[in-house]
């Protein structure tokens, strides 16, 4: 189940308020290498969406492996300019929705939190069938499926 938009908007304000927090530079990493399916709001998800693509550091394709930039200057400049410049995250952006990047979250927003937020990116229920259906794969199952053998 992706995040829903309370999770979502804490995980953009933890993403753009804590980069320069050393502690926290790493986790940022990896929340930002998640895949974008993970945030249910479309409008969040365009913000998830732009912050991966202005933080990514441009290195050799060949040899080394995909990183972001994270902390200084740049990271301040891609998060003000989506701040004051909505419509370069997305044409239905609007500044009510890039209003709290920048802001922490508040300092319940721990790694157990995180931990979790991460469970939360990824998991997803199970889809129930129908009781009909059960009985009829587990009918499926118990019988041996028959191999003619060439002569």
């Amino acid at each position: 189940m992706p995040l829903d938009a309370e999770l979502g908007k804490t995980m953009l304000q933890l993403i753009t308020s804590r980069y320069d927090d050393r502690h926290w530079r790493k986790k940022i990493e990896k929340t930002l290498g998640l895949p974008q399916s993970g945030v249910g709001d479309p409008t969040q998800q365009q913000i998830f969406m732009y912050l991966k693509i202005g933080l990514k550091a441009y290195k050799s394709r060949r040899a080394d492996p995909d990183s972001w930039i994270i902390g200084g200057y740049a990271t301040k400049e891609v998060i003000d300019r989506a701040k004051f410049q909505p419509e370069l995250v997305g044409p239905d952006v609007t500044k009510d929705d890039v209003a709290s990047l920048g802001s922490d979250p508040g300092k319940e927003i721990d790694e157990t939190w995180w931990d979790e937020m991460l469970v939360s990116w990824f998991d997803v229920p199970e889809e129930e069938k129908p009781a009909e259906e059960e009985a009829g794969e587990a009918a499926d199952s118990d019988s041996s499926p028959t191999i003619k053998a060439k002569a």
